[in-house]
């Protein structure tokens, strides 16, 4: 097991010293640079080539990365001219508030997902299975943006019971004192989320409910209840374990459409106005600090997924 862990963990510095490089380069080689940015369109050429070279921007590329890793290592994430704040404010500024509406999407669609995905396995090809599959499908295939927008249109103008803006706050807790506030942008967030994690637990279960221990324990008499959530449930949801630590991009890129067309003051909008603006240091820093929540999420959900399965534990020995 500590070998794995090594291992899993030298991956994950490998991993996320791609996706700065590859970020680097992109933004880099997107027109106007970072002095056109910052400056704006009036600047002449000789006070952007003076800004270049006191950003260290007239210097060969490799160098630029070189320097730019070395204060990442130092924890300096840059400084944004564009905001007037260090690119490190400005994350742990709306860091917790983009946490809280995933935690809360996220918990959203565990609770509504397990009981779907067991419904369907139980009820597979049958209306319930082919009801509840459609409506996933069809969720998954919705655009986020549309399914935003249909919930603002249904619950705060047809039926105008929720606000169509999220709660606006400095702090976590402003935040979560307008509770209203974050109905819609979590459950719209959550609905993609309820059709990928049904689907797995459905075929998880499924898989389960053919396995020799299942026809044993009903062999004994227990009721089918029992055999469902007691034995065949705990099985199912291993796929959800790796599940929540993979699907931390797609939580983000979910997030950065949510807090946009609900104006959330979270990660997602940051990077959505530091794109309209070219703010260099802000798109690397939140780059990076996605990347490393992505691998340590992923690297957290395969030890709980072999600390939960035995069997996962014993591959891996073996290996």
């Amino acid at each position: 097991m500590v070998r794995y862990l090594i291992t899993r963990v030298g991956q994950a510095l490998i991993v996320v010293a791609l996706v700065t490089v590859i970020a680097f380069v992109i933004l880099h080689l997107l027109p106007g640079g970072a002095a056109r940015a910052t400056l704006g369109k009036e600047a002449t050429l000789d006070q952007l080539a003076a800004f270049n070279h006191t950003m260290g921007y007239d210097k060969p590329w490799i160098q630029q990365y070189l320097l730019y890793v070395q204060r990442l290592l130092h924890g300096d994430l840059g400084y944004s001219f564009q905001l007037n704040q260090s690119v490190l404010e400005a994350i742990v500024q709306r860091l917790p508030k983009t946490m809280v509406l995933s935690l809360l999407s996220t918990l959203l669609a565990v609770v509504v997902a397990i009981p779907l995905g067991v419904i369907q396995a139980v009820r597979r090809n049958r209306w319930p299975d082919y009801a509840i599959t459609s409506l996933s499908l069809l969720a998954y295939a919705t655009p986020i943006f549309f399914m935003g927008l249909l919930m603002i249109i249904l619950f705060s103008q047809v039926w105008p019971i929720l606000p169509p803006e999220a709660p606006q706050g400095f702090t976590v807790a402003e935040v979560l004192a307008d509770p209203a506030g974050l109905v819609l942008p979590t459950i719209t967030l959550a609905i993609v989320t309820v059709a990928v994690y049904s689907r797995y637990v459905r075929s998880a279960m499924v898989d389960n409910l053919n396995e020799n221990y299942v026809r044993t324990a009903r062999s004994k008499g227990l009721p089918e209840r029992r055999v469902i959530l007691t034995h065949t449930l705990r099985n199912g949801l291993f796929p959800i374990i790796g599940l929540l630590g993979m699907y931390l991009p797609a939580l983000f890129s979910g997030a950065l459409v949510v807090e946009s067309l609900f104006n959330f003051p979270g990660m997602g909008q940051l990077f959505w106005q530091a794109a309209l603006k070219r703010d260099y240091p802000i798109l690397l820093g939140v780059t990076v600090i996605i990347a490393v929540a992505t691998v340590v999420g992923s690297l957290v959900a395969d030890l709980l997924y072999a600390a939960a399965d035995p069997r996962v534990r014993l591959r891996r020995s073996a290996s």
